[in-house]
C-alpha cells in the first residue's frame, strides 16, 4: 500500500485542499494572495529597471496607482463578457459578477484596463508610454506565472484528461469536470504550462532585452507574442466553459490578436532609430542633478535641450562680445 501511494505521488500533482483561510471574520483567498504578490513582484522589477533608464526612483508606484486598479477591472469585464452564461440568464446568480476573490478575472482585460491606467499614469508623470512598457514587459510575465498558482489553489481552469506523469488530481465533486469520467481522473496541469511558460520567457525577455538594447515598446510587443503565442495551446486544451466563434474559444481568439498586436507594434515602432534620449517624455526631464545615471550614461543622453553648462557657456560668450563692442 505505501508503495503504491508513493507511485501515485510521483506520477501526479495533488491539488492543495484548501483555497483560504479565515482569521476571525476575515476570509483571506489564496487566489488573492498570488495576485498581490504578482503585483508587488511586477512593480519591484519594474521600478529596478525604470530607474536604471534614469526615471525617478518609485515613479511606478504613481503609475501603479492608476493601472493596478483599471486593470482589475478591466480583467473582470473581459471575464464577465466571455462567459455570460455563468452570470446572465435563467438561474445564474448576476451578483456573482461582483464576487472577483472566487476566481475569474482575464489577463487581456487586465492588459486592456492597465494600459489605459498606464497611459494616463505616464501623462501625470511624465514618463515615456513604451519606456513604461518595456521596463514592465519582464516583470509583468513574472507576476502573471505567480497569479496562476491560485488557479491551483483554486483547482480551476485545467486541462484535458491525462495519463502523463505529471496528471493533476482534482476533486471528484468539482463541477468543471465533465461529466462520465471515472473517479480518479487526471487533468493536465494548464496552470503548471503557464508557469513555465512565462518563466522562460521572463528570462529570454531579459536576456534580449539587454542584449539587442530593444526599446520604443519593441520588447512588450516580445512580451505580447510570447504570452499570446503559448496562450493559444493552453486555451486549446482547457475544459472549463467557454463562449465559441468559428471554433475557436474566445481567449484563443484574444491570443491571436494579442500576437498580431505585437507584430504591429514592432513593424510600427520600426521608424524610431538608436535609442530613447530619456525616459521623460521631450519638456518633461528631471535635472540631471536629480536623475540616476544608467550603466552607460551616453546611452540616454536628453538630446531635447541643450546641457545647462552649454547655455551658460553661450551667455557668458554673448556678454564678452557685447562687451567687447
Amino acid at each position: 500500500m505505501l508503495s503504491s501511494a508513493l507511485a501515485s505521488a510521483v506520477t501526479s500533482i495533488p491539488s492543495p485542499p484548501i483555497s483560504y483561510i479565515d482569521l476571525g471574520p476575515l476570509r483571506i483567498h489564496f487566489y488573492a494572495l498570488c495576485i498581490i504578490a504578482g503585483i508587488i513582484v511586477a512593480t519591484l522589477m519594474t521600478n529596478h529597471r525604470l530607474t536604471k533608464r534614469g526615471a525617478e526612483p518609485w515613479v511606478v508606484i504613481d503609475i501603479a496607482l492608476l493601472a493596478v486598479p483599471l486593470a482589475i477591472i478591466g480583467a473582470r469585464i473581459f471575464h464577465v463578457l466571455t462567459h455570460p452564461g455563468f452570470y446572465f440568464g435563467e438561474g445564474a446568480d448576476i451578483w456573482a459578477v461582483f464576487r472577483i476573490w472566487e476566481g475569474g478575472i482575464a489577463i487581456f482585460g487586465a492588459l486592456i484596463g492597465g494600459a489605459v491606467g498606464a497611459w494616463l499614469g505616464c501623462r501625470w508623470t511624465g514618463v515615456r508610454f513604451w519606456t513604461f512598457a518595456d521596463a514592465l514587459a519582464p516583470g509583468l510575465l513574472l507576476a502573471q506565472a505567480i497569479g496562476r498558482f491560485g488557479n491551483w489553489f483554486n483547482q480551476e481552469l485545467f486541462g484535458w484528461p491525462t495519463d502523463l506523469p505529471w496528471g493533476l488530481e482534482i476533486d471528484s465533486d468539482n463541477a468543471a469536470i465533465p461529466a462520465g469520467l471515472p473517479e480518479g481522473t487526471l487533468f493536465h496541469p494548464t496552470f503548471l504550462y503557464e508557469v513555465v511558460w512565462n518563466v522562460i520567457g521572463v528570462v529570454l525577455l531579459l536576456w534580449i532585452g539587454r542584449r539587442l538594447r530593444l526599446q520604443w515598446g519593441r520588447l512588450f510587443a516580445l512580451y505580447l507574442i510570447w504570452y499570446s503565442a503559448g496562450r493559444v495551446v493552453w486555451e486549446s486544451i482547457r475544459i472549463d466553459p467557454s463562449e465559441i466563434y468559428f471554433g475557436l474559444r474566445t481567449n484563443v481568439w484574444a491570443s491571436i490578436l494579442g500576437i498580431l498586436v505585437g507584430i504591429a507594434i514592432l513593424i510600427v515602432q520600426r521608424r524610431h532609430l538608436g535609442l530613447e534620449p530619456s525616459p521623460y517624455a521631450p519638456g518633461r526631464k528631471r535635472s540631471d542633478d536629480d536623475a540616476l545615471q544608467s550603466e552607460d550614461p551616453t546611452d540616454f543622453v536628453d538630446v531635447s535641450e541643450p546641457p545647462a553648462s552649454e547655455v551658460d557657456h553661450h551667455k557668458a560668450a554673448a556678454t564678452s562680445t557685447a562687451a567687447a563692442n
